[in-house]
């Protein structure tokens, strides 16, 4: 599906993005332990859903098409612009050395290695990599020592002509050299570096990688070698494909398939692509899936109404009221009531052949390794206080909100405990304690700690609101103070003036609220202080608020990881920077890692209550001097987020429930990204960040403290919430230079604890992953973590002898 979200800048990219489509069906949950000298805790995984086979059950031959949501902009996976089609495609091209498995943990492959370890650690650390004697590139040269250097040259990062969009880990390493062969690859590394398994996947021919002008434009619309199951046949713009054929050189287990046809084919137009027969394999969301099960089931026949499409929805009363006005004695009302029928009868017909084509698909299902976040802008404003941060995040009930996601499709809702992996990784553990799970009183005592309180709404005020927006108001009213003297004492004066109006109304209103309550006995404060349906929406275009004045955040290069799908976010989010407004860092945001005992700021300081009156105070709207506390929700307004739209407005409406007030604001998913999330203009937003095998390198972006500019800029790199600690980067440059892997995992957990108490990201749930197949295909579908085995993927033999029906679509 396309994705909308976070983009990677020119250090190192995510292996994922932001995402905002949703849907699955069910699957049944498996308990999965950690691994590796863990202590056993048992978590809930969802397994693939690939209708898994063997090879012998796999027929011989046959074409697949499988949706993309675009043309690669590049066939290079370390270029700031390469998308997961770049990845989806190089998967199937290009050794990958340690390719994740099912519970996203990385493994040998035994097609291109037949050893990589660390032989030496003192010194320097040193691994030793032992290849498979019989790995080749396609033009007939074997995979060898000058391609692991070419590449480490070109991503360095010491030659800028490389244009290169990640670099971690390959600038720690001091040489490559040949070992006591030609199948071994020596790696010395300057500084120690745990994650040594994310380098070099993919790989490519030094063809690619020995020169700037090869590696900036030779790989973006061919490869000169590959050394996959697969090679590379054509790549057709015109027709918005890229076609891979059976790599004759192809060393081990040979693919199935002739042919792998990727289509470019846009997520709201993969329904009909289906239904025509010209893709066998897309990523779908929930409304196509529901339809593909729909057509499974069977429907209206022999008479009786359709249970679902066009025509569903009339009742038998309204199909009699509208068959007796087709034959009614007013020629004109029949002429109109006929040509309805006829027009719904043809609707009807062409839904039904398209579910008809729709029963040749089935549904795999499973979790993708993604998950959805609530981001709190910490750059300024309330949510600069980490207390209201921490406020917002014990207001959220979050089973409840992965209950919303993923309990109508029948997955597993579970709240996710990490930031820094998924449920069944091996570095997974519930740091959530160290923020507190939900609880609206502790939630109003820190808000009161803040200084935000029902009666600090009620004061005098200019109209301003506590939010992102009244920032912006502030350097208005600024301006509005160098008017000459005259001009300012006639506003006092005017201003009196109003005040005097506003009590006599206030005072003659109260007297009348009086009365009426003499006159019915009680008050009904739940529908005097319920918000309208509409309260608090803004949509974008109506009645904008003007830009503020100010410096700009400066957007930097993300850290590193492979080239998964994590590149659409940049095509989504264009060239970043300096976009936005921003202010320093609060001191706050390093402050609260100091504070002994426990998780900082969990709770709010020892004697202080909740506010009392409870069930009012949780009603009515909170504010300080005047200015109410409300916050900027913005969210996508694409037909592809419906379910991030519904989590946020239970988001907002649980925040009410504390007194915080939030505005609305739905955007394009064009704009999301780069206008607002990157450029810090928002106050809440819902996006999802890819999980790792390798969180010490890939996540120290995402969660890096913001750095100051010298021109007085914020340096933000991936950390879109501006919020950070010295210590949180600490802990990261401890976990990626421990060799012990344990050791370093644990670290890491200690780092997700402090992420949660700094309250600048909760998550919220692991993302569902919903993938359309032919039904006759077998080894693909929903992977999860796992990457496909691209030669294992085929067509099911029939039970019968012979050729299986179809299989050449």
């Amino acid at each position: 599906m396309s994705h909308v979200g976070v983009p990677r800048g020119t250090s190192r990219k995510r292996r994922s993005l932001a995402l905002f489509t949703t849907g699955v069906l069910s699957l049944p949950v498996l308990a999965g332990c950690s691994s590796g000298g863990d202590e056993a805790t048992s978590v809930a995984v969802t397994p693939q859903d690939i209708a898994s086979a063997a090879r012998a059950q796999v027929a011989e031959g046959g074409t697949v098409n499988w949706a993309i949501d675009a043309m690669p902009a590049t066939l290079n996976a370390f270029q700031a612009d390469a998308d997961s089609a770049t990845t989806r495609i190089t998967g199937a091209l290009l050794p990958t050395l340690f390719p994740l498995d099912a519970k996203g943990r990385p493994q040998l492959n035994p097609d291109y290695l037949e050893s990589a370890k660390v032989v030496e650690t003192e010194p320097k650390q040193v691994v030793l990599y032992r290849l498979n004697q019989q790995a080749v590139w396609s033009d007939g040269r074997e995979i060898g020592a000058p391609d692991f250097v070419a590449q480490w040259r070109a991503l360095s990062g010491k030659d800028s002509a490389f244009w290169t969009a990640r670099n971690a880990g390959y600038e720690r390493i001091d040489k490559i050299e040949r070992g006591a062969d030609d199948l071994e690859v020596k790696v010395t590394f300057g500084k120690p570096y745990a994650d040594w398994r994310s380098l070099f996947s993919p790989l490519y021919p030094k063809q690619v990688t020995g020169s700037p002008d090869a590696f900036n434009d030779g790989a973006r619309s061919t490869l000169k070698a590959t050394a996959g199951p697969f090679r590379l046949r054509e790549v057709d713009k015109e027709t918005g494909s890229v076609t891979l054929a059976r790599n004759p050189r192809w060393w081990g287990s040979p693919a199935k398939l002739d042919s792998l046809v990727f289509k470019a084919v846009k997520p709201q137009d993969r329904t009909e692509a289906l239904t025509e027969g010209k893709v066998d394999v897309a990523d779908i969301d929930a409304a196509a899936a529901n339809r593909i099960v729909q057509a499974a089931r069977a429907t209206g026949g022999n008479g009786a109404p359709p249970a679902h499409g066009p025509g569903s929805e009339v009742t038998p009363a309204q199909a009699l009221r509208s068959w007796a006005l087709a034959h009614g004695s007013d020629e004109e009302v029949a002429q109109e009531a006929q040509e309805a029928r006829d027009d719904k009868a043809k609707a009807a017909k062409a839904y039904a052949a398209e579910q008809s084509d729709l029963r040749l698909y089935a549904v795999r299902k499973s979790l993708e390794p993604a998950y959805t976040q609530l981001a709190l802008n910490g750059e300024s404003g309330p949510l600069a206080d980490d207390r209201v941060r921490r406020a917002v995040a014990r207001a959220l009930d979050r089973q409840e909100l992965a209950d919303t996601v993923l309990k109508p499709l029948g997955l597993p809702a579970e709240p996710l405990g990490s930031h820094l992996a998924l449920a069944g990784q091996p570095a997974y553990k519930d740091g959530s304690d160290a923020l507190g799970s939900q609880d609206t009183k502790e939630a109003q005592a820190l808000l009161a700690d803040a200084g935000w309180t029902r009666e600090g709404a009620l004061k005098k005020t200019d109209g301003t609101k506590a939010g992102s927006e009244g920032e912006k108001q502030k350097d208005t009213g600024k301006k509005e103070e160098e008017k000459p003297a005259k001009k300012e004492d006639e506003a006092d004066r005017t201003k009196e003036e109003k005040t005097k109006e506003e009590e006599t109304k206030e005072e003659k209103a109260e007297e009348e609220k009086a009365e009426g309550a003499k006159d019915d006995g009680k008050t009904d404060d739940a529908a005097r202080r319920e918000p309208s349906k509409d309260d608090g929406l803004y949509i974008v275009g109506d009645d904008k608020p003007g830009e503020a004045e100010g410096t700009a955040t400066h957007v930097i290069a993300p850290a590193p990881a492979a080239a998964a799908q994590s590149a659409a976010l940049l095509r989504q989010a264009g060239h970043l920077g300096e976009t936005g407004t921003s202010e320093d860092a609060p001191a706050r945001i390093t402050a609260q890692d100091r504070q002994p005992g426990g998780a900082a700021g969990a709770y709010a300081p020892v004697g202080t209550a909740a506010p009392v009156q409870a069930p009012d105070t949780a009603r009515g709207p909170l504010g300080k001097d005047g200015k109410a506390l409300t916050l900027r929700f913005v969210l996508p307004s694409g037909p592809g987020s419906e379910s991030l739209r519904s989590v946020g407005d239970k988001i907002a409406a649980m925040l009410d429930t504390i007194g915080i007030r939030t505005d609305i604001t739905k955007v394009s998913d064009d704009s999301y990204f780069r206008d607002h999330v990157a450029s810090g203009d928002y106050d809440l937003a819902l996006y999802s960040w890819p999980a790792t095998a390798y969180p010490a390198t890939d996540n120290r972006p995402i969660f890096a403290k913001p750095v100051p500019a010298t021109d007085g800029s914020l340096l933000v790199e991936q950390n879109y919430s501006r919020v950070g600690t010295d210590h949180i980067d600490q802990l990261f440059d401890e976990a990626v230079s421990e060799l012990d892997e344990k050791t370093s995992r644990d670290l890491m957990k200690q780092a997700d604890a402090r992420i949660w108490a700094a309250a600048g990201s909760i998550p919220l749930y692991q993302r569902p992953q919903l993938v359309a197949t032919d039904r006759k295909l077998v080894n693909v579908g929903a992977f999860g973590f796992g990457v496909p085995h691209y030669q294992d993927i085929g067509f099911k033999k029939p039970q019968s002898a012979g050729a299986p029906a179809n299989k050449t679509k």
